[in-house]
């Protein structure tokens, strides 16, 4: 049995980030891209109007006021998307939409409602500044700008700029498949009324979600019973994933076939056991060079052992640089106790306190019990000497989603 520290280490030292593809930008929010987008152009592209208003020479406008408007005469009318055809001259405007290109000659735009139109002319009531209301070329972006840095995450606004430069394809990290299957005889589908002694397989979903969550792309292979033919068949036919991943049999019953049959076509078996609660049971290994995690049966413990292990395994896969939960520091509002010699993941809820964050368990931590992770929002963990925590005392709490930092009210 070893360490969590040193079952992560041994994990990860395993896994390298898949090959690239090229990817319409529309798919690649949250995708690690694989090159350094470089600008194309400038954005803007020419000095543009800030204002719906009237393109000038800032000098026409000097003294300009409420009370000592002055005239000047309007010589064309520039929509966005067009091209002044006149040169602004002394003495002459034109009028001029958000976003049109800046006419030759001027230097300044008035706004709109610091004018009067009167015929031909536009009545000034301010002074203009040299550059009012104007956006010059390359104020954004400089054509040959670094934008993009290789192994950044694409984020909504990132994709905007790929447009904006014309990329419609980037070279992104490609997504892990993930081959999922179940053991057990004991198990049937969701769509079966489950008879006695049988459970409904809940694992697949739960780990598929998690896969899921992860940006990988899970394949679904069912249920294996407790056979060893049968695991041989199912691990072989996912040896077309990039990852396995199977729940069950990795324990000490006597169908507990899983971490014998890693070790007997696979051709490494890493290790079997690790010192946490809930998710001792837990063998990691490869098959043919597919690296393959044997997680415990028990739904609490094949998801928070898919936490701790596969969920950073998959991130670094996708090229991922911060491939761990948040940790924070809460106040625990209630005793817990527990054994040495395991570090443990405690099903928590932590809310924002007025100065800081609180944590409560779930309640009973049974490893069986899915409905502690339904209601948790993170983990409290516990050092493998740690045997106490009491009531008001600081705990590290590992976050399981952004829950704590949405609102359900306006915050300004």
């Amino acid at each position: 049995m070893i360490s969590v520290e040193e079952a992560l280490k041994t994990i990860l030292i395993t896994f390298r980030p898949l090959g690239l593809e090229k990817i319409n930008i529309l798919d690649g929010r949250g995708r690690v891209i694989g090159e350094d987008i470089l600008a194309s152009r400038n954005i803007p592209s020419a000095n543009n109007s800030a204002m719906d208003g009237y393109a000038v020479r800032h000098i026409d406008t000097k003294g300009a006021a409420r009370d000592k408007p002055l005239k000047l005469k309007i010589i064309e009318d520039i929509p966005a998307g067009k091209v002044a055809l006149k040169k602004i001259n002394k003495g002459e405007a034109a009028r001029i939409m958000t976003g049109a290109v800046i006419p030759e000659g001027a230097d300044a735009v008035v706004r709109q409602e610091d004018t009067l139109k009167d015929g031909k002319t536009v009545i000034i009531y301010t002074s203009a500044k040299k550059a009012d209301h104007i956006r010059f070329a390359g104020e954004d972006v400089r054509k040959s700008e670094l934008v993009m840095k290789k192994g950044s995450a694409l984020r909504p606004a990132d994709i905007g700029m790929l447009a904006a430069l014309g990329k419609a394809f980037v070279s992104a990290y490609q997504k892990p498949r993930v081959a999922i299957m179940s053991t057990g005889d004991e198990l049937v589908d969701i769509e079966i009324d489950p008879p006695p002694g049988k459970i409904v397989n809940s694992n697949s979903y739960s780990l598929a979600a998690q896969v899921l969550e992860c940006g990988a792309i899970p394949i679904m292979l069912g249920i294996s019973k407790d056979k060893k033919s049968d695991l041989e068949e199912t691990f072989k036919t996912a040896m077309h994933a990039d990852l396995i991943i199977s729940s069950g049999g990795v324990s000490v019953g006597d169908f507990d076939f899983v971490k014998n049959v890693m070790g007997e076509i696979g051709n490494a078996m890493h290790f079997w056991q690790v010192a946490m609660r809930p998710g001792k049971p837990l063998a990691f290994g490869a098959i043919e060079g597919v690296p393959l995690f044997g997680l415990p049966g028990n739904p609490v413990s094949a998801m928070v052992s898919f936490e701790q292990f596969v969920r950073p395994s998959l991130l670094k896969m996708q090229g991922y640089k911060n491939i761990f939960r948040q940790t924070i520091k809460a106040i625990c509002a209630e005793d817990f106790q527990k054994q040495a010699g395991f570090k443990h993941f405690i099903r928590a809820v932590v809310k924002k306190g007025k100065n800081k964050y609180v944590v409560t368990t779930t309640g009973d931590q049974g490893s069986g019990i899915l409905k502690s992770m339904v209601t948790a929002n993170g983990l409290i963990v516990m050092g493998e000497n740690e045997t106490r925590i009491e009531k008001g005392t600081e705990v590290t709490v590992q976050l399981l989603d952004d829950s704590l930092y949405q609102s359900d009210s306006l915050q300004f």
